[in-house]
């Protein structure tokens, strides 16, 4: 299997998308570490990600016979180091050491080898997401399931936010002076929302608000014609009753404040019994409680998501460098994706324990995000 290293890899894989690690730089660097140091430490956290079990001197030693030449003293001198640099940390001076949330993002950042995805992996992850129903909502559901079979974590979609294009606007009259504004999304997608009526309103104002703002909207973005459409109305230009006019402003601004909030996206989650699956009984089963309860506060975990639409490739989030995290101890590796635009407009990943398999999981992540923006594109 062909490796590269994460920090290094800027290439093109197979979805045709460079991929561009985003990272929170730690300011302690792999050249501060000498070679004998960098290979102890390297050892150490590659063991601790296949087994979640602290590594001992001996049993480094042991494994690593005839390639270092260190004796267990020297590695433990060495281990002894590195827990004073703030990489390795252990439960007490005689324990194993495991590394610290420092000492992943050095090594994920500076020494991971990525591998490839097998062509078993890449046929399961499309069987899964190809179907006959390309709605954007079951591609997404399918993402997440697909992530959340392969990855050993919990798979997430952060949805995009429903500003796409409009097929149509109407206003329907509700008791108590408000009313339902229905906005219908080209791609079928029906978004309700409550607000409050201007005083003196007609019900026929109702009818003229909503033909006038689907005549201007129909096929276009909110945020592409939100000026025109109040200038037109400062203007006088439109032929709008003067409370239609102000029910067509209300509109307007609640639909634009409310773009980009949380209350306008969804959060898709799959996978939490995988969380239960790969916990240890003994110490693992707390952090995976905590986790659950950091799944719940929706909103933040969409802020978080939010920070790697920004990013143009796969970004990691491990333990305590988010707040959302400094309990359970997690880490998140996600990715943006497009639409059929090509911009972006939502984002994939995988949550789990910090001892992700990140060689793994990062090549999954990134072609599932790439999967997705080919199948919103049109005719593909």
């Amino acid at each position: 299997m062909t490796k590269k290293c994460a920090k290094n890899l800027r290439g093109k894989p197979e979805n045709g998308k460079t991929i561009g690690m985003s990272f929170i730089a730690p300011s302690l660097s792999l050249t501060d570490l000498d070679s004998r140091a960098r290979d102890v430490f390297k050892d150490i956290v590659e063991s601790y990600l296949e087994t979640g079990q602290p590594v001992g001197s001996r049993t480094l030693s042991q494994k690593n016979r005839g390639k270092t030449g260190l004796s267990p003293a020297s590695i433990r001198n060495t281990m002894a180091d590195l827990a004073d640099l703030g990489l390795l940390s252990s439960a007490h001076i005689s324990a194993g050491r495991t590394p610290t949330h420092k000492g992943l993002r050095m090594f994920v950042d500076g020494l991971l080898e990525l591998g490839e995805l097998s062509s078993n992996e890449r046929t399961s992850i499309e069987k899964q997401m190809s179907g006959n129903d390309r709605h954007i909502d079951t591609v997404l559901e399918n993402a997440s399931n697909a992530l959340a079979g392969l990855a050993g974590g919990a798979g997430l979609v952060l949805t995009p936010a429903q500003s796409g294009t409009l097929r149509h606007v109407e206003f329907v009259g509700l008791d108590g002076g408000q009313a339902l504004a229905v906005m219908v999304y080209e791609d079928g997608h029906v978004e309700n929302r409550i607000m409050s009526l201007p005083s003196g309103l007609i019900p026929a104002a109702l009818d003229q608000a909503g033909n006038f703002l689907s005549a201007r909207l129909k096929g276009k973005r909110l945020t592409e014609t939100r000026a025109d459409i109040l200038k037109e109305i400062k203007s006088g230009q439109a032929e709008l009753d003067k409370t239609a006019g102000e029910l067509v402003k209300l509109g307007i601004a609640s639909w634009s404040g409310q773009d980009n909030s949380a209350k306008n996206r969804n959060l898709i989650v799959r996978g939490r019994a995988q969380l239960l699956d790969n916990a240890d009984v003994q110490t693992d089963l707390e952090r995976v409680r905590l986790l659950f309860e950091d799944l719940e506060r929706k909103e933040e975990l969409i802020a978080l998501l939010d920070e790697a639409e920004a990013a143009e490739g796969v970004k990691i989030f491990i333990g305590s460098e988010n707040p959302l995290f400094s309990l359970s101890g997690s880490s998140v590796v996600v990715a943006p994706y497009r639409g059929s635009d090509q911009k972006i407009i939502g984002a994939v990943g995988v949550i789990g324990p910090t001892r992700l398999n990140y060689a793994r999981v990062i090549p999954l992540v990134d072609y599932t995000a790439g999967m997705i923006g080919r199948l919103l594109q049109p005719n593909k």
